[in-house]
């Protein structure tokens, strides 16, 4: 097949032009060039955000066509412009309007679209998802629409899966800081599982709209995982929610965070998704711990900042702290 990634130099993007290059498929990538693009692609460097950004792909016709764009400006020009067979668009699990309940399906309720072209900011990245995958299913034809969950292992810059398996393979004293939260509902998808089947559903022409991510566990099984990959017998220490957030502790991502957890009863679903659709579509993944220990080496190795978690300085303050209100008590 000759199959166009849009992206393809970054994270996802990227698994998904060496996951086709793997299955023999001619590989063309459209991107700035940001990153640099794997061997054995064809790329090709444009900025979609310019109104003839597609002209160097738009006179080839396409076996597949690959977006993983969150910009609905982009997406509405490329299915004006491109000719191909099949799309495969890659959404989110942030397209879904509640996230109360644990597990919900495809067809659960989703937020409105965004009008305009471009996200003004990540408060409107569901909404701008939403208006993607309208657009791509306004189509002639198949096409997939995968809502992911949280995309994990090698190469995840957010530092979401990578967190703690770091953190125990790298204690700032006797324990761990974690919340206090062991049954808080987690999944994560591998980027390589991720991206072999959105491959597949390329190949396949598979039409519809499916979930995909990990199978639901806990935080308390996140945590025991993350040690035995790190190697590690440092034990936990759970803090309360609210001390936490006394302690300008906050949750799933961003400074001075503990990810993969949220202290609200109506985001405590936000991890999971029903995903029986996609795996009788093919859709396979493998053990956490196969993900997490390569997530483990990826921190080892990375040299941008990890967008989240606490680092050493902020784990030690917390544990301080609480040191002091625990010798305070004591007295």
């Amino acid at each position: 097949m000759n199959i166009l990634v849009l992206g393809g130099t970054a994270f996802l993007g990227r698994a998904i032009a060496l996951a086709a290059l793997v299955r023999g498929h001619e590989v063309t990538c459209l991107a700035r060039g940001t990153d640099e693009a794997p061997g054995g692609v064809d790329f090709v460097r444009a900025d979609r955000d310019e109104s003839d950004g597609l002209r160097l792909v738009r006179d080839r016709r396409w076996d597949a066509v690959i977006d993983v764009s969150r910009q609905p400006g982009q997406v509405r020009r490329a299915v004006r412009e491109l000719r191909t067979r099949h799309w495969v668009f890659v959404s989110s699990g942030n397209a879904y309007a509640d996230f109360s309940r644990i597990e919900q399906d495809e067809d659960a309720a989703t937020l409105a679209p965004l009008a305009s072209d471009v996200m003004a900011d990540m408060s409107q990245y569901g909404p701008a998802k939403v208006a993607c995958e309208q657009a791509v299913r306004s189509v002639d034809g198949p096409a997939t629409i995968v809502r992911s969950g949280l995309i994990a292992g090698p190469g995840d810059a957010t530092g979401r899966s990578g967190y703690w398996p770091w953190r125990f393979a790298h204690p700032t004293g006797p324990d761990v800081i974690a919340p206090d939260d062991p049954t808080f509902p987690c999944a994560m998808i591998d980027v390589r599982d991720l991206a072999d089947w959105i491959v597949a559903a390329a190949e396949q022409r598979i039409d519809g709209v499916f979930n995909a991510t990990g199978p639901t566990t806990t935080l308390e099984r996140v945590l025991e995982a993350a040690a035995e990959v790190a190697g590690s017998d440092v034990p936990v220490r759970p803090v309360p929610a609210a001390r936490l957030a006394e302690l300008g502790v906050g949750g799933w991502m961003g400074p001075a965070t503990l990810p993969l957890w949220i202290d609200d009863a109506d985001w405590r679903g936000f991890a999971t998704m029903n995903t029986e659709r996609a795996r009788a579509a093919g859709l396979v993944t493998r053990p956490l711990t196969h993900t997490l220990r390569d997530a483990l080496a990826y921190e080892e190795t990375r040299t941008s900042p990890r967008l989240t978690g606490l680092d050493d300085e902020e784990e030690r303050r917390v544990r301080l702290a609480l040191d002091r209100e625990a010798d305070s008590s004591a007295l």
